[in-house]
């Protein structure tokens, strides 16, 4: 595969290569290119450098580095304008990170390290890397070539014939085998697994989290370590597990993932509201199957298509709260009354522990809150509105998503019944009428003219009257109707 270098990286490895720093190109971009995976758009560019931080920025001018691991934002064309927090959000795109090649060191809190110590070494700044697959860099000098008395310092490197650059071969340099880990589809831990997690307990889900987007197998030591470790995913900031969560949800198989963090014993930590689902089986003489709650949220989310991590999480969660309400009838049947209800109020709870936004709280509350909707025929114009409204406007589609996944979730085999249909199609016909009092067919000075008030609060209760008529039937919202419904109301 021939590949050329963005010219704003180019720009960035030549700058620090004609100021006599080494500079390597490292992290997720360095994978990607190997799984020859470059025709998609790499936004992500890392490097790794022996220049300290205060010798980057004096290269560019542009960059703001505020943190105490050596790592300089340099934006990019597209994100020039951006200033402050509004930057830093950016990280990660459209952002390139250089940062100064560091040691092992002690690390606290599971988290952060106690202190950092330069090196001039890449395999050094590589050993304290997570993943085998993490832990490659290439070396760029063959982009502008010339002498460097470093060369013998590499370790393992080898030659990358397929990527090409200025006609020119990158070389790799990876001391622990990434590159054949890569090859066999399996996240390793770099050097001691249980060390690497105790450094950074947030590299447990992390793990899970790459094996699920990559469709990768976790080697069986690491496996090991993270299931002794699971403990410390306690120490993380939840907006950090989030973060991860979310992003193994947005992935193509969103259900492995959760069943690896359920195995690995981190589920119950993150999210014991649905680990208690597992084991509580819905059955009786009513019902033909017998169903495992939990496992029925992890088909529904299985089978829920949209990939907007928050419906996927609403479908994750959407019978958490039949924990709460199963009951056992004379008949031997189980029900959950209310579960709806009970589910929309520890969803609540869970959106503050992830320190959801607001906006996504109130998405998140009404797909579980409003999920057993009734899908009936018979329904009037009237309550397909009242489920237009607790639902909202804007979240119909995930909805019905939503439903087909807890339809298939539960075993059938049709995605949408003719019901459903029907019920989409009449969602579609009740939009297309009025809303709100504005859109009556009279207004405020009809209602004056007809009636000989003046203008006050008359006008509006009245109006309201004529409204709720209309939302009951709306074939009545007809000038001639509600002018003669006027005269009646004298």
């Amino acid at each position: 595969m021939n590949y050329t270098l963005p010219t704003e990286v180019k720009n960035i490895l030549n700058k620090l290569q004609q100021s006599n720093f080494q500079i390597y190109i490292v992290g997720g971009v360095v994978r990607d290119l190997l799984m020859e995976s470059a025709s998609r758009l790499i936004s992500d560019w890392d490097f790794a450098t022996d220049a300290k931080p205060e010798e980057i920025l004096k290269l560019f001018p542009d960059g703001f580095y505020d943190n105490k691991f050596g790592t300089v934002g340099i934006p990019s064309k597209d994100t020039k304008h951006l200033r402050g927090e509004e930057m830093r959000l950016h990280l990660g795109g459209g952002i390139f990170e250089i940062t100064t090649m560091r040691k092992e060191g002690i690390y606290k809190d599971h988290r952060h390290p106690v202190e950092v110590s330069w090196t001039k070494k890449i395999e050094e700044d590589l050993a304290r890397r997570d993943f085998t697959i993490n832990a490659m860099a290439l070396d760029t000098t063959l982009v502008i070539p010339r002498e460097r008395s470093d060369r013998g310092n590499l370790h393992n490197p080898l030659k990358i014939a397929s990527l090409v650059v200025r006609n020119d071969n990158l070389i790799l340099v990876d001391p622990f085998n990434g590159q054949q880990d890569l090859k066999n589809k399996l996240i390793r831990a770099v050097g001691d697994p249980n060390k690497r997690f105790q450094e950074d307990a947030l590299r447990l889900i992390r793990a899970i989290r790459i094996a699920t987007e990559l469709e990768f197998e976790i080697d069986p030591k690491t496996l090991q370590a993270i299931e002794t470790n699971a403990h410390l995913i306690k120490k993380i900031a939840f907006e950090r597990i989030r973060d991860e969560l979310f992003k193994i949800l947005s992935s193509s198989n969103p259900y492995a993932g959760i069943v690896k963090l359920k195995s690995a014993g981190i589920l119950q930590i993150i999210l014991p509201e649905l680990e208690e689902c597992f084991g509580i089986v819905q059955k009786g003489p009513k019902h033909d199957r017998v169903y495992d709650i939990g496992e029925h949220s992890l088909l529904t989310l299985k089978y829920t298509a949209p990939k907007d991590p928050l419906v996927r999480f609403a479908a994750l969660l959407h019978d958490i709260g039949k924990t709460k309400t199963v009951k056992i009838e004379p008949d031997g049947n189980v029900t959950f009354y209310n579960h709806d209800v009970v589910g929309g109020k520890l969803v609540l709870e869970i959106a503050k522990r992830f320190n959801l936004s607001n906006k996504q709280t109130d998405k998140l509350y009404r797909l579980i809150r409003w999920h057993l909707f009734t899908v009936d025929e018979q329904q009037t114009d009237s309550a397909i509105r009242r489920f237009i409204k607790n639902v909202g406007i804007e979240n119909i589609e995930d909805m019905i998503a939503l439903r087909i996944g807890d339809r298939l979730g539960g075993g059938t085999q049709k995605a949408v019944s003719w019901r459903m249909e029907e019920f989409q199609k009449r969602i579609k016909e009740v939009l297309k009428k009025p809303f709100s009092i504005t859109d009556l067919k009279v207004n405020g000075n009809d209602v004056m003219k007809e009636l000989n008030l003046k203008p006050g609060p008359k006008v509006g209760e009245i109006l309201q009257k004529l409204f709720e008529e209309v939302l009951e039937n709306s074939s009545k919202n007809k000038r001639d109707y509600l002018l003669k419904k006027l005269k009646s109301l004298k």
